[in-house]
């Protein structure tokens, strides 16, 4: 058969079964499950305080450190959840109308070197710019293609390198919630990020209560070491779930918010004990679909949308994390992830 011959393609077909929700009908889908349970939000957001609170104590009065430092890392943990719980309070998923929320985790946010304002700011713009490239760091790890590496200057791709480098995943307390959510923004414009100055003072206010009442191990156990942790893990959480081997880039003209929070946001594998302490942040791809959804709705939406149960996956498997940090670029040709080696070869 001659090339003249050959049938074109019908482009009036769908380019999915009909049966498939997608886009648009696939956020109506999750819309039942933004509904939520004071009571039940309550209790989470209570028993998670209330232990956090308990652990730390403990890990500033008991008398043997290596007890003090199970209770340090306990409370690390504890920090993570509580976190999540701040996050969906700010997505309006839990609590929304509540005055006492409200003064608890803003209070929260200010002792934890996250001001809600510039929080806000950097974290909604990383909701609606997701899977998208870019060489800025706004809200987000930067991310560019390797065509846009090979044609970089050195200064260019080392500020690249640097910004995604594991130490600042690692150093976050102080690089990335120090500096960037609350230093940089008050800097910048301090009429408007008043609420970085208290964060600055109240945090930091803290420290100097803790050191005058037990001197450096009390700041240690109880401020320094938690919060080094607590930053790195969900900084890397952050991280991951957007910087990972399997996900997918839409082209400018193909990007949508519905495409970005499946193909370019990952459901991450965890056991039990961690989707606790993480606040089930794993099915990240739901809540990138739909932030009103609390978070501990989330399993339940996952079993109950078909089209939510094949996700792209990453874990907490050593693996997996150097995959994450190896995987640094968007290859538009290979149209996939590769490491700053792969972009090198022709």
């Amino acid at each position: 058969m001659s090339q003249n011959h050959v049938q074109e393609a019908d482009t009036s077909l769908p380019d999915h079964s009909v049966d498939i929700r997608v886009g648009r009908a696939l956020l109506e889908a999750t819309k039942p499950y933004v509904e939520e349970s004071s009571a039940k939000s309550w209790w989470y957001v209570g028993s998670t305080f209330g232990l956090m609170i308990a652990a730390l104590t403990a890990a500033g009065v008991v008398p043997w450190w290596p007890l003090r430092l199970v209770f340090s890392v306990l409370g690390a943990l504890l920090m993570v959840r509580a976190f999540i719980t701040f996050h969906d309070y700010l997505h309006g998923a839990i609590l929304k109308d509540s005055r006492m929320a409200y003064w608890l985790f803003h209070a929260y946010g200010a002792v934890a070197l996250t001001p809600t304002r510039s929080w806000l700011a950097s974290h909604n713009y990383h909701h609606g710019h997701t899977g998208q490239i870019t060489a800025a760091s706004v809200g987000a790890f930067p991310l560019i293609t390797a065509r846009m590496w090979q044609s970089s200057t050195r200064w260019q791709r080392f500020a690249y390198r640097a910004q995604r480098h594991p130490l600042v995943v690692l150093l976050s307390y102080p690089i990335v919630f120090g500096i960037n959510i609350t230093l940089i923004p008050l800097l910048k414009d301090p009429g408007k990020h008043i609420d970085s100055l208290i964060a600055l003072l109240s945090h930091f206010g803290l420290i100097a209560l803790l050191w005058a009442a037990g001197g450096f191990s009390l700041v240690f156990f109880v401020i320094l070491l938690p919060m080094t942790l607590a930053s790195a893990m969900g900084c890397y959480l952050f991280f991951a779930q957007h910087s990972f081997r399997r996900m997918q880039i839409a082209s400018p003209e193909a990007w949508t918010y519905y495409r970005a929070a499946m193909e370019s946001s990952s459901f991450m594998r965890m056991n039990p004990v961690m989707q606790w302490f993480t606040g089930n942040i794993g099915y990240h791809h739901i809540h990138h679909l739909n932030v009103r959804i609390p978070f501990y709705r989330l399993p339940e939406v996952m079993a109950a949308v078909p089209e939510l149960q094949a996700p792209l996956t990453t874990t907490l498997a050593p693996r997996d994390i150097m995959d994450c940090f190896r995987c640094a670029l968007w290859d538009e040709k290979k149209q996939r992830m590769v490491s700053y080696r792969e972009a090198r070869q022709p």
